[in-house]
């Protein structure tokens, strides 16, 4: 009993989200079913069915694996096993990755609205060849049933080189591996590739009319919306 004249309060343990156990089990699986580099994962339908859960929460468990580099995803095979972590190793990795996020989203803030601001003003008729480019593959991926992880890449790349820094684009090089986490988990939500893909459009035609405000503008709200990510809930599934 406190001493204090006031209530005791005892901290709230977090409950573990749905998508979390499922990745526990599927870790689990993979060492019960002896299953190593090059193997593949049953069909999401198979899996959901087994576990008793939704697709929705086995593919966010299956994207959280995916960006711990845990599993590769591609779209008509499936996800194959491209690492054999403990248990131990997935949680760890699970902490780093959420504590990590809100630095890598204020990077990129800080650096691809900048890139933007200045493509608009330096892009050349190559440059906004290679935007075109870039956003004619994310659409036919998505048109495919894919979620535009790799024309994504492509268009962000476009526009740091359209920027004409070599120093902000050496910058960018430095988390490109830590913003190809919040990639491949942001387009793995509904719905969140066909929006990305019209944000890329709208930060496309402000650099083709060279307005340098409005390029960064459209990069800042492109940030916000990516940044909205779902593994980063704070309630449980």
């Amino acid at each position: 009993m406190s001493t204090s004249g006031s209530p005791s309060r005892l901290q709230r343990l977090a409950r573990p989200r749905l998508y979390e156990q499922l990745v526990e089990q599927l870790v689990h699986y993979m060492e019960t079913e002896g299953l190593g580099m090059g193997d593949r994962l049953p069909s999401e339908r198979d899996l959901a069915e087994q576990l008793g859960v939704s697709r929705a929460t086995l593919s966010q468990a299956l994207v959280a694996l995916e960006v711990l580099g845990v599993i590769d995803v591609q779209h008509g095979t499936g996800a194959t096993i491209i690492a054999r972590p403990t248990l131990a190793a997935v949680i760890q990795g699970f902490r780093e990755h959420h504590r990590r996020l809100p630095d890598i989203i204020e990077a990129r803030s800080t650096l691809e609205v900048k890139l933007a601001s200045l493509a608009a003003g330096r892009r050349t008729d190559t440059d906004l060849v290679s935007i075109d480019a870039a956003l004619s593959a994310m659409a036919a991926e998505i048109a495919a049933g894919a979620r535009g992880v790799a024309g994504d890449e492509l268009f962000h790349s476009a526009v740091t080189a359209a920027a004409h820094s070599s120093v902000l684009a050496t910058m960018m090089g430095l988390i490109h591996e830590m913003v190809l986490e919040t990639r491949i988990e942001s387009l793995g939500q509904p719905g969140r590739p066909e929006q990305s893909l019209a944000s890329h459009r709208s930060i496309a035609e402000a650099i083709r009319d060279g307005d340098a405000d409005a390029a960064a503008e459209a990069m800042k709200r492109h940030i916000r919306l990516v940044s909205e990510l779902a593994l980063l809930a704070d309630d449980a599934s």
